[in-house]
């Protein structure tokens, strides 16, 4: 059926047909000038999305953190998964942050299979790391059947003696992640991304010492007169990446930092995170989900030994630390300008790390303490223990699979590694890397305990973090290779631009209100 146009109405239409090519020009020159208006005009080029579950413990379930057994017994705040997916030009990758002291090679290789197969994201484009919150669940550190080989002997000192996993909340957490990735995945629409750093000096200090006797401790002690000074820096830099809908609604918000999450502050908790979280969401008015991923923090705490007054403990210094990582993260994401032009990539190398052997006589000699045959305080019980628990481990596993993964976004790129890694390592990866972002993010992909800097070793060295034990006992070279790694993966990349905000409109004439002179009468 014909429905003939008003006269009117024909009028309009023939003067827009007519005005056609001067509005065609029109909307060219604003997108090549830079105006306002061009970069809703050009087609996205990004999709993200965010997704958050829960993963709070119950009360009575292992709390950990220490070699021995621990158990919560009150609640403070909820223990999350907050996932991400960014896809550009058809690659997809996903990278998660888990409130949790730890997650296994295991846990992760079975969340990567079972998100490739849910949702097709490649195992190898995902990176999953934990936050090494000290307050959250059972994920660490003894893992479930991972001492059946041995002997009864060790078999108890491993699940009845040590911290341990439970096989249950892993479940819950293996689903949960899953589950996040799959929603931030169907829930990515196109967007537009910022990219920023703040700086804060003030939160975290490196908790290794130089003593007058020549050697390096951890946690010398608060007024110790024998410290001469830290043994190492820390790395002030808040690393932000945040993301918006073409509408402007926020999408979700990176953090990276370097500090222990060890602030405690009381029952089960998020630890500091969940001051950086509110800190963030109240301060952009929304509740998108913040990702928090550590950066290389295995020799930094929020205890300052060199301190000339108190120290702030429990909720207090979570307040602290994570009011003030807050506060430059939000003013990061305040200050940067966004693009829809933020390409992805993702690169890994995987290999197995020699382990440092404990000596047959330390062995021997642990056993002794162990059996009763030979006094000793409660600390050498402990790492006797360990000693005995990776004598076994090491004749069962006598090397160690390690991942090192680069995951590009736009003009930033995420170095993972499988460790509480010293942040001297973490400093290089970022002076060498090509991207003008670039992130360490320690615990990723699973864990190898710590692995200090080659120099720790050295006989200046020493202090807790080199002890051997069945937590850590990587070669002292893991760490450089773990550093030459990420920074070879990252200059296989090439970095994405940097937004930027455009000029300014051209000038026409000055504000009438005040271009004049002085009014004295």
């Amino acid at each position: 059926m014909n429905h003939p146009i008003p006269s009117r109405s024909r009028l309009r239409f023939r003067r827009l047909i007519l005005a056609g090519p001067l509005l065609i020009t029109a909307l060219t020159c604003s997108v090549m000038s830079g105006a306002p208006d061009a970069q809703a005009l050009r087609k996205p080029a990004v999709q993200a999305g965010f997704a958050e579950r829960d993963i709070t413990p119950a009360i009575g379930m292992e709390e950990p953190g220490g070699y021995g057994k621990s158990f919560h017994r009150t609640f403070h705040d909820p223990c999350k998964v907050r996932a991400s997916v960014f896809e550009e030009g058809g690659k997809r990758v996903a990278v998660v942050g888990v409130d949790a002291l730890m997650l296994s090679r295991d846990l992760v290789q079975r969340c990567r299979a079972a998100i490739e197969n849910a949702c097709g994201i490649p195992a190898a484009n995902v990176m999953i790391a934990a936050s090494h919150s000290h307050s959250s669940g059972p994920t660490g550190m003894v893992q479930p059947g991972e001492y059946d080989h041995a002997d009864e002997f060790v078999k108890d000192l491993a699940y009845n003696q040590s911290s341990t996993a439970d096989s249950a909340y892993l479940k819950t957490v293996e689903k949960a992640i899953l589950d996040a990735v799959v929603q931030a995945d169907q829930g990515k629409v196109p967007a537009k991304m910022g990219f920023g750093k703040g700086h804060e000096d003030k939160a975290a200090f490196n908790r290794r010492l130089r003593m007058k006797n020549g050697q390096t401790w951890s946690h010398s002690g608060i007024g110790n007169p024998d410290i001469i000074s830290y043994a190492g820096p820390i790395d002030p830099d808040v690393g932000v990446i945040a993301a918006w809908d073409l509408e402007n609604k926020l999408l979700g918000v990176m953090v990276n930092y370097s500090c222990h999450c060890t602030t405690n502050p009381g029952g089960i908790s998020a630890n500091w995170v969940q001051y950086l979280e509110q800190t963030l969401q109240g301060g952009l008015a929304s509740k998108a989900p913040v990702v928090f991923l550590a950066g290389a923090c295995g020799d930094l705490t929020q205890v300052d030994n060199l301190s000339k007054t108190v120290q702030r403990q429990g909720e207090e210094m979570s307040r602290y630390v994570g009011g003030r990582v807050g506060a430059e993260a939000l003013k990061a994401v305040l200050s940067m300008a966004r693009d829809t032009e933020v390409p992805v990539d993702v690169r890994r190398k995987v290999w197995e790390a020699g382990r440092r052997v404990p000596a047959p006589e330390r062995v021997a000699d642990s056993m002794a303490i162990l059996k009763g045959e030979k006094p000793a305080d409660a600390t050498a019980k402990t790492f006797a223990r360990e000693i005995v628990m990776l004598d076994a481990a090491i004749r069962h596993s006598p090397k160690v699979e390690v991942e090192v993964q680069a995951i590009q976004v736009g003009p930033a790129v995420l170095v993972s590694n499988p460790a509480e890694y010293f942040v001297a390592n973490g400093l290089r990866i970022k002076k060498e890397s090509p991207f003008p972002f670039t992130w360490s993010v320690e615990l990723a992909n699973g864990c190898a305990g710590y692995v200090p800097t080659e120099e720790a070793f050295l006989p200046d060295g020493g202090g807790y973090e080199t002890r051997l034990t069945s937590y850590s006992n990587l070669e002292v070279t893991a760490g450089t290779q773990m550093a030459d790694a990420g920074i070879g993966l990252a200059k296989e990349m090439k970095p994405g631009p940097v937004p930027v905000f455009g000029p300014p409109a051209p000038f026409t004439a000055p504000w009438t209100y005040g271009n004049l002179g002085p009014e004295t009468k």
